[in-house]
């Protein structure tokens, strides 16, 4: 496995320019979109990111794809990997560990990847209702969409009849949020027969494999945003 290397962001102030601004009781979140990142660039923007909230600065919320990545959360176990190593590094997919809670998942261009660094203090204090309302702001996106998703009793993700859709895993500093929800709408949902997805024996699907076509995702990021701010309560949108 490939650890994380150290990622110094300072010098990409592109990625930290405003591009909307939200009001929540006084409050402001910045919405940025990464597009398509490197994980690890991705990842060292977050952590940087937190320290920002940590020090006052308005709440964010990271939208971004990423480079084929299979990432494992503090509770991976090495056999919910099922492809030789040497087989995954000739796809040109990469293995990290992380710290975030969970197990294996994957990453991919056309999956909509969600980074939420809030100040969980505004948000009740408590990380079974911030899983929660991850989980529903993926029901609400898929929602408008026309398609009906739900919880399963005693997992974690959000699910289209008994087939995943979407997965969670986070991880939180000084009760600011890192990591987040993907959200697959045009994944290529072979990759996840790399892996046992999240340790679960559980078909993966995507919106675009229930749409019956592909889905751009510059129409699904505002929708996402909505769905957002909606279950967090944010009211006003101001450039």
């Amino acid at each position: 496995m490939t650890p994380i290397p150290e990622t110094n962001c300072t010098d990409r102030g592109h990625f930290l320019t405003m591009i909307e601004t939200v009001n929540l009781q006084g409050e402001r979140l910045a919405i940025r979109d990464l597009g398509l990142v490197d994980y690890t660039e991705a990842y060292g923007l977050q952590k940087e990111c937190v320290e920002r909230v940590l020090q006052g600065e308005p709440e964010m919320l990271l939208l971004c794809e990423h480079p084929a990545v299979l990432t494992l959360g503090r509770l991976a176990k090495e056999e919910h990997i099922l492809c030789p190593r040497e087989e995954i590094n000739k796809k040109g997919v990469k293995v990290y560990p992380i710290d975030r809670g969970g197990e294996v998942t994957l990453h991919s261009p056309g999956q909509l990847v969600a980074y939420p660094i809030l100040d969980l203090k505004r948000h009740g204090k408590d990380l079974k209702l911030y899983l929660y309302n991850l989980e529903q702001v993926a029901i609400d996106f898929l929602g408008d969409f026309g398609i009906v998703a739900s919880r399963i009793s005693g997992k974690t993700g959000v699910w289209v009849g008994s087939d995943k859709i979407a997965s969670l895993g986070v991880g939180v500093r000084k009760w600011v949020s890192y990591h987040g929800i993907a959200v697959n709408i045009n994944t290529d949902l072979g990759l996840f027969a790399l892996i046992r997805p999240c340790g679960l024996d559980v078909a993966m699907t995507s919106l675009a494999k229930i749409k019956g076509g592909a889905v751009d995702l510059a129409e699904a990021k505002p929708r996402f945003i909505k769905a957002f701010m909606n279950v967090f309560g944010f009211k006003e949108i101001f450039a």
